[in-house]
């Protein structure tokens, strides 16, 4: 190891990042506060003289603080939050304490690591995750639409209502509904209309990218999965070697029981909350969707059914669709059936076949 190395522990808030520099045998160089702004961060990595390694937990700030002091650092590392909890269950807790504690596991080699993906890929992930949130603000506004009209005792259909063409007809039958309504749901509409037209604009923009074009194509060869399930599965796995087997990348998105073993005895809870939300979430609806589209799916899908209740069906068949875009994704090859595998016919089996056959011949 190297003596003359800086280990410096950061501690990232919104407007202030409080920093901890030691060297290996924890002597504390220096330490102190700079502002989260672009000018003093790079001032701040410029003036360090020795060769340096930097620690971040993982925060809504960390990308940008990270994508500055990169370059001039030997290695940076943005640390599990949940993990650390050398910070998390501290007596005594202040920024400062936690930046010299980040410093501290980051020179013992102990700090539990989070994958951080490129930068493009994360500008990318962004536009997906912001398609998102577009779609979750339509539904409430349709959601609301329904309320008002229900309210004012208004008969509409509810599987056209949000149609186009069925609700500015309906507009104009409306009746007996005072005009401030009118207004209200003619507003509510071109708010629903303004987000639908920009999450599809984000949708087609991210599916020309040149970087998941190709990647994407070849997901969708996966039956049940389409745009959102693809992309959401690009841009949030990133780089899909990073695990090392199915299970884990079934762990991270959020498929599997929290475990609880001690003393021989094992225990399974609900649902870990420690998962990729929006994988989760999208791969849960792509097994909901999945068997309506695929026969292939809608038979795994009965014969899970027959081992349990419906949620566990569904996670069962969420976990096989994880298997399938793994298999893909890390192959770079269309997806195909699994072919059945028949039981070989042994030697005996097959001479005995000949002999009846020249008999009967």
């Amino acid at each position: 190891m190297n003596k003359k190395m800086y280990y410096i522990g950061m501690d990232i808030h919104k407007k202030n990042v409080n920093y901890c520099v030691k060297i290996l045998d924890g002597t504390i160089v220096r330490q102190g506060s700079i502002r989260r702004t672009r000018a003093e961060l790079t001032a701040f990595a410029s003036r360090i003289r020795r060769p340096w390694k930097g620690v971040l937990e993982a925060t809504l700030f960390t990308g940008f603080v990270y994508d500055i002091l990169k370059p001039y650092a030997k290695e940076m590392i943005v640390g599990n939050p949940l993990q650390i909890k050398a910070i998390a269950y501290a007596k005594k807790k202040n920024d400062n304490i936690d930046a010299e504690t980040l410093a501290d596991l980051l020179r013992i080699n102990l700090v539990p690591e989070s994958y951080m993906p490129s930068t493009e890929m994360r500008n990318l992930r962004r536009c997906l995750r912001y398609r998102n949130y577009l779609v979750r603000q339509a539904t409430r506004f349709k959601n609301k639409t329904a309320g008002v009209l229900m309210e004012c005792g208004a008969e509409y259909n509810k599987e056209k209502l949000h149609r186009k063409g069925y609700f500015y007809n309906f507009m104009r039958r409306l009746s007996d509904v005072p005009d401030s309504v009118k207004e209200m749901l003619s507003f509510n509409r071109s708010l629903i209309e303004t987000f639908e037209k920009n999450q599809n604009r984000l949708i087609q923009a991210l599916k020309k990218n040149p970087k998941l074009q190709k990647r994407v194509e070849l997901l969708q060869t996966i039956p049940g999965v389409g745009d959102i399930v693809s992309l959401t599965w690009a841009l949030e796995i990133a780089d899909p070697h990073r695990f090392s087997s199915i299970r884990k990348a079934v762990s991270y998105c959020g498929l599997c029981s929290a475990q609880r073993s001690s003393a021989g005895k094992e225990k399974r809870g609900p649902i870990s909350k420690q998962r990729n939300s929006h994988l989760q979430w999208i791969l849960i609806e792509a097994a909901n969707m999945g068997p309506n589209r695929d026969a292939h799916l809608a038979k795994l899908r009965k014969k899970e059914l027959k081992k349990g209740n419906e949620n566990r069906a569904t996670l069962n068949l969420a976990r096989k669709i994880v298997a399938y875009l793994m298999a893909v994704d890390k192959s770079g090859k269309a997806f195909q059936y699994p072919e059945k595998k028949g039981r070989k016919k042994s030697p005996k089996t097959i001479l005995k076949k000949k002999s009846t056959q020249c008999k009967t011949i």
